[in-house]
């Protein structure tokens, strides 16, 4: 008697699962089958088969504006310029160093003007005129909030909001 080969079980073989999604090559191939099995003396009507293929079209179109968006997207998050630049305008506390010595000075406070990009860091551009990597900053702080020592500039009790008035 012949055995069967245990490889040819269908427990024995990858499992494939369907996909919810119906792709450009699933469509073509749909249109295909669609075009081959048609009755030959009732071939499909010229306008559902330009508005199949206008609906193929418009789906690839779709798909590639979709690939498109998906790669601005990520590049603009891997990039350190746009995700530092919420900086702009704020106080940031950083450790001085001597650019000559490397000796540590004191610590100071400037405002961000502008952020750009050196081999792939942030590099924080301050009034002062100083350069630092945007990990070098220790704290950072809106002017506002500095200058009003706490106070809340919009509150009743506030002396200085009387005196503008």
């Amino acid at each position: 008697m012949t055995k069967i080969d245990p490889s040819l079980y269908l427990s024995n073989q990858p499992s494939r699962s369907p996909s919810p999604e119906l792709g450009k090559d699933e469509f073509l191939k749909i249109l295909m089958t669609q075009l081959q099995s048609q009755d030959p003396t009732n071939p499909m009507d010229d306008r559902e088969f330009i508005s199949q293929m206008a609906e193929f079209s418009s789906l690839e179109q779709m798909m590639n504006m979709t690939n498109s968006i998906d790669t601005l997207v990520q590049s603009q998050l891997v990039s350190p310029v746009i995700k530092y630049s919420h900086m702009i305008g704020k106080e940031v506390t950083y450790q001085a160093y001597d650019e000559e010595t490397g000796e540590k000075l004191d610590i100071e406070t400037s405002k961000v003007i502008a952020v750009s990009q050196k081999d792939g860091w942030a590099i924080l551009e301050l009034e002062n005129g100083e350069k630092i990597y945007a990990d070098a900053a220790i704290q950072v702080s809106n002017p506002d909030s500095s200058e009003n020592n706490g106070e809340d500039p919009t509150d009743p009790e506030n002396p200085e909001d009387e005196e503008s008035e």
